[in-house]
């Protein structure tokens, strides 16, 4: 049970791919207050979630973000990060440790700063996010490294595992593109289907190479390639939306998925706990009625397609079939 709150849509960066149209202008006048934070925090918790990953935008740029993230703790949530790491300095580091942060994760894109700097859309971004990871690992936090792969850096995947390795994380997490916000400007410069799959061929062979967590985002079909490898991995389900994943705005609005903008309620209009209890769309999601090759797939009690995928090539359509997968076992 996760669930990402997008605490706010400011960033000091301007990401190519970002889902959220995030960046250093686009804070938005009605982000919950402190005060509805806390309470969202709460309904959260009654819902059952366990982990609660406070995202952005960049989240460090939230003034009360340790004192929400304090109140998450005394919900016995399990608080977590996603951050481009370059505000994270060994203050920040130290002071996230205080408030018991459970792991960040930390968006590397390429072994060459150049790139990872174009992409991010900052200069001087690479350095401080090696330097952001460094400062989370010696205050003894836990740091997962997150890779938006593309056609420039699919190549890179290998090297940079190995740099994750050498700087002593404890897990990769390459996502691959699913098309909104800003990143439907760069779906031409996505992998293609055939790619993707035979990336996480590659990665799920990697895994067993090296001593390193690696889990595909946003490609539920790596749960597929894993059973027929024989590998036994911690994970159970590929596609998580809805069922015990979904995702919070910075304004309230409940979603299904950070890549999948569909609303299944809002929390200034229902407290959280309700809605995911009692949402249609959340309803359907775990229904899995789906159609296409993902209704007639043996494998959809551990893949399920990736929704947001379905939904952006399919015409709006969250339950169609994952027109990129070529791993299913098909009846018909």
């Amino acid at each position: 049970m996760i669930i990402s709150w997008n605490v706010t849509k400011e960033c000091n960066l301007h990401c190519e791919h970002c889902y959220r149209s995030s960046g250093p202008e686009a804070k938005q006048k009605d982000e919950l207050n402190t005060r509805e934070g806390k309470k969202l925090l709460s309904e959260i918790a009654k819902a059952g979630f366990r982990i609660i990953i406070f995202s952005g935008g960049e989240p460090l740029l939230r003034d009360d973000i340790f004192e929400l993230v304090t109140h998450a703790r005394e919900q016995n949530l399990r608080p977590v990060f996603g951050s481009n790491g370059t505000l994270i300095t060994p203050e920040i580091a130290h002071h996230l440790k205080e408030v018991n942060t459970a792991a960040v994760g930390i968006s590397l894109d390429s072994i060459e700063q150049e790139k990872h700097d174009r992409f991010r859309g900052v200069q001087g971004s690479w350095e401080k996010a090696i330097r952001g990871i460094k400062n989370c690992r010696e205050a003894g936090i836990p740091v997962q490294i997150n890779s938006t792969i593309m056609n420039y850096n699919y190549q890179e995947i290998d090297k940079i595992i190995d740099l994750a390795v050498k700087l002593d994380v404890r897990s990769y997490s390459p996502f691959f593109l699913v098309p909104t916000g800003r990143g439907q400007e760069i779906e031409k410069d996505s992998v293609t289907p055939d790619r993707y799959h035979q990336l996480i061929e590659y990665i799920m062979h990697k895994r067993t190479e090296v001593d390193l967590e690696i889990k595909p985002t946003c490609a539920p079909q790596f749960l597929v390639v894993a059973e027929q490898m024989g590998l036994d991995l911690r994970y159970t389900r590929g596609c998580l939306a809805g069922i015990s994943y979904c995702c919070i705005l910075p304004d309230g609005r409940v979603d299904v998925c950070p890549y999948l903008s569909l609303q299944a309620g809002h929390v200034r209009e229902k407290p959280f706990d309700e809605i995911w209890d009692n949402s249609e769309v959340f309803a359907k999601l775990r229904s899995e009625n789906y159609s296409g090759n993902c209704g007639r797939c043996d494998h959809t009690d551990i893949c399920g397609g990736c929704r947001a995928r379905a939904f952006y090539y399919q015409d709006g359509d969250f339950m169609a079939g994952d027109s990129w997968c070529q791993v299913g076992d098909y009846s018909g």
